[in-house]
């Protein structure tokens, strides 16, 4: 994990601990109200509140009677009942930010607890580590910048949880390095190929991951004919040829759960055929963070190494390219499943990488290969429509019907609710499926329309609705002999757009689900 953070972390029992060139102290308590503050820092606030009104929005540095000198404060500002527990975490973020600018080299993050909020704690030293992420395009074109400070020390009045909360942070930000690594790079930096060098290098023998890719063009045609599709074009370039990487975890002990995860991987999209126009291409590198959250998952899982939980991953990869060789609107597919699909629109792309592979999953269930209270899941950045019904920074999650009555939505929203990674909850309906029927005789499955989701009625629901009804899950539901319970989410509002940063959500709900 070391490696991957690039500097050290330290649990301090002391605030007067040596080797620290400033503090950085979040809290949610005014200052004149700051009872629990230690006391040094409790005299820095009460002086620095006399000439700043402002001190408890805005936050401020200001000189304190520690060795380490100078302290910033970053406030988490006045808390309602709708501010959840990132408060936390975006004020220790934006703290770091600003002692990065004050030339901190060292800095000691201090906590303060809220009751509210149980996992405050978890969540401010998370949003510090973001703070000192750096992309691995950034680490390997400038290594001398890299990390940006050597060490960050943690302390809290509470120090006998200290330790293993600061253990478990350590380990969920190894996942969401991992995500964004592959989520924030540029399409040549992570093309497919270089997406499997990276997950390998990621992956050693031994860690408790097993990794393996289909690659083979026969192999994805025959096996994968929706996803062969999409990559079509960009197959004749040997650096962005796709990959489907399969990712598997088997626990020590009897499973009682199964986790099958498959992710979009769209490394860059230019809408093929149905070419994006209008400025609206810029920005499609980030179309694989659905794969990024899988690999970061996974890693997540590699370090915690659950007992019980059997975890397979798949990260479809691919470059939906533009030319000669594109997939066109009018073709008629026969899914992995059997159905036929006809096309409609080139720039639904997700969906049909997707589709073969949830299908390929299915199967296990079907075959008792991951026959223990299995659960499917697709991750991905789909729809302009989900961006629009939450908003920037949340999931949207649906279920089938086997996974709607076990409430798997609501689990998943709950989980992302206790530690910052919000998921809210979308319905499926009988709608969603008429819309993606065969319209043409001979034709099983309606790919999608010509409408941008944004301008078309349910544009986020009717997705899964196709993912359900081309991998064959359609025969999975309540009133089957083998009901699979499906959720998909939808992270295009949750996982970053550019220029800012990929935030790997939803890494950090799905830990909190299946592994906390």
């Amino acid at each position: 994990m070391s490696s991957l953070l690039g500097y050290s972390i330290s649990v301090e029992s002391s605030l007067s601990a040596s080797g620290y060139d400033g503090i950085v102290y979040v809290s949610s308590n005014p200052p004149e109200l700051d009872k629990s503050a230690p006391d040094a820092i409790k005299d820095a606030l009460s002086r620095a509140i006399k000439v700043d009104a402002a001190l408890f929005s805005e936050g401020g540095v200001m000189e304190v009677n520690l060795p380490a000198g100078r302290m910033v404060y970053s406030p988490t500002g006045p808390l309602s009942d709708y501010h959840d527990v990132r408060s936390f975490g975006e004020a220790a973020k934006k703290g770091i930010l600003r002692s990065l600018k004050a030339e901190f080299q060292s800095p000691l993050l201090v906590l303060n607890q809220n009751l509210k909020f149980p996992n405050c704690d978890l969540v401010t030293i998370l949003g510090a580590m973001e703070a000192l992420y750096m992309n691995i395009q950034w680490r390997e074109d400038c290594p001398d910048k890299c990390p940006k400070v050597k060490n960050l020390g943690v302390w809290s009045q509470d120090h006998s949880k200290l330790v293993e909360t600061v253990d478990l942070a350590k380990k969920l930000e190894s996942g969401r390095i991992v995500a964004r690594d592959i989520a924030d790079c540029d399409p040549e930096r992570m093309a497919p190929p270089r997406v499997e060098e990276y997950v390998k290098q990621t992956f050693p023998s031994g860690c408790g991951i097993s990794v393996s890719v289909v690659s083979d063009e026969g192999k994805l045609t025959k096996d994968y004919p929706l996803y062969a599709a999409v990559n079509r074009a960009a197959s004749v370039i040997e650096r962005h040829k796709g990959r489907i990487i399969y990712l598997q975890y088997d626990p020590p002990g009897p499973v009682e759960d199964t986790v099958l995860l498959v992710g979009k991987g769209v490394t860059y999209d230019t809408g093929g055929a149905d070419i994006k126009a209008g400025g609206v291409m810029a920005g499609m590198s980030r179309d694989k963070c659905g794969a990024a959250a899988v690999a970061g998952f996974m890693k997540v899982v590699a370090e915690m190494k659950p007992q019980n939980l059997k975890v397979i991953g798949a990260m479809s990869m691919v470059r939906n390219s533009v030319g000669e060789n594109c997939y066109v609107a009018d073709e008629v597919i026969r899914a992995r499943s059997g159905v036929r699909v006809r096309v409609n629109n080139t720039d639904a792309e997700g969906r049909m990488i997707m589709a073969d592979v949830l299908c390929y999953m299915k199967e296990l269930v079907e075959k008792k290969e991951a026959a223990v209270n299995p659960h499917l899941i697709t991750i991905a950045t789909l729809t302009g429509h989900a961006f629009l019904t939450v908003g920037a920074g949340y999931n949207l999650a649906m279920n089938n019907g086997p996974a709607h009555k076990d409430q798997e939505a609501r689990k998943l929203q709950e989980s992302g609710e206790a530690v910052g990674d919000p998921v809210d909850i979308s319905r499926l309906r009988r709608e969603d499926f008429t819309f993606h029927k065969g319209k043409s005789e001979g034709d099983d499955v309606f790919q999608a329309n010509n409408e941008p989701s944004t301008r078309t009625p349910r544009g986020h629901q009717g997705p899964a609705a196709f993912l359900i009804m081309a991998s064959g899950l359609d025969k999975h539901g309540l009133d089957s002999s083998l009901p699979i319970k499906y959720s998909h989410l939808d992270i295009a509002g949750g996982a970053g757009s550019l220029p800012k940063p990929a935030t790997a959500s939803p890494v950090l709900a799905l830990a909190h689900r299946y592994l906390l």
